[in-house]
């Protein structure tokens, strides 16, 4: 009797161990916790006992319930369950859901993680329409040559091609948080075949301080969440390390994030 109750008295302070608690929301490209998070765009949701086990998403649109685990995202009186794309013990990626701000006016929000074993505490964060975030490797920029491999230098990332980006050429760059697009796209889907999700607010893109000519600025038609900008390398000294910037709505992501260029 003495070993029956020391295992249910073990078994209920597991349970209360278990129950999620998130300790941080940030942009889902660079990680910054001084920005807002923004609509529409990926996020990443740290903390612990989130999920049971890792899952990933395999169906776009991406659905709100993955390994049992739900998000919301609270503003108000307005709750939305985010679009999930990863998960595992003490992360969540997710996509902001696009009407969590009526009118675009920036507010404080709460998060809130719910699983088999209950649900988090709310955690708030402030989010805006904008929250530019670069992809990167480290503080190499997941920027793409026109063939394909990544405008770094040669030999940089390992199992990835890489070579610097030519002056005037065109190059794509992959971020996250520029924002609402036209035509509106559902939440966690992409934009559908055969058409573009342009961005509504065209950001600025510089390398090492000067600004680059954008041919296009949308939602990527691979990835949820994740934004496409096709710009013109600007005519400036070749470098292994020139810092690749974007600003918007007052929000300029870090200019430690860098590219290589070439003549």
């Amino acid at each position: 009797m003495r070993l029956t109750a020391v295992l249910l008295f073990l078994s209920a302070a597991g349970l209360a161990i278990a129950q999620p608690t998130v300790g941080g929301v940030v942009n889902g490209a660079s990680f910054d916790k001084k920005n807002p998070i923004g609509t529409g765009g990926l996020v990443s949701i740290f903390g612990t006992n989130l999920a049971a086990a890792p899952a990933g998403a395999d169906t776009i649109p991406l659905s709100t319930t993955l390994g049992g685990v739900t998000v919301q995202f609270v503003n108000g009186s307005k709750t939305i369950d985010a679009p999930l794309l990863y998960l595992q013990s003490n992360q969540i990626n997710a996509v902001v859901p696009w009407d969590l701000l009526p009118g675009g006016v920036s507010a404080q929000v709460n998060v809130v993680v719910t699983n088999k074993s209950g649900t988090s505490t709310a955690f708030p964060v402030q989010a805006s329409q904008f929250s530019p975030g670069v992809f990167s490797i480290g503080n190499l920029a997941a920027v793409q040559n026109v063939d394909g491999s990544l405008a770094q230098p040669a030999g940089s990332i390992p199992g990835r091609t890489t070579h610097p980006a030519k002056v005037g050429s065109v190059v794509i760059i992959y971020a996250t948080g520029l924002g609402p697009v036209t035509p509106a796209v559902p939440d966690g889907a992409i934009p559908p075949s055969g058409t573009t999700a342009n961005t509504i607010h065209k950001p600025t893109v510089y390398f090492g301080g000067h600004s680059a000519a954008i041919q296009f600025s949308g939602l990527s038609p691979q990835f949820v969440g994740v934004y496409q900008l096709n710009v013109v390398v600007p005519d400036i000294v070749p470098k292994d390390d020139v810092p690749l910037q974007i600003s918007l709505g007052g929000i300029a992501t870090s200019s430690s994030i860098t590219v290589a260029v070439s003549q």
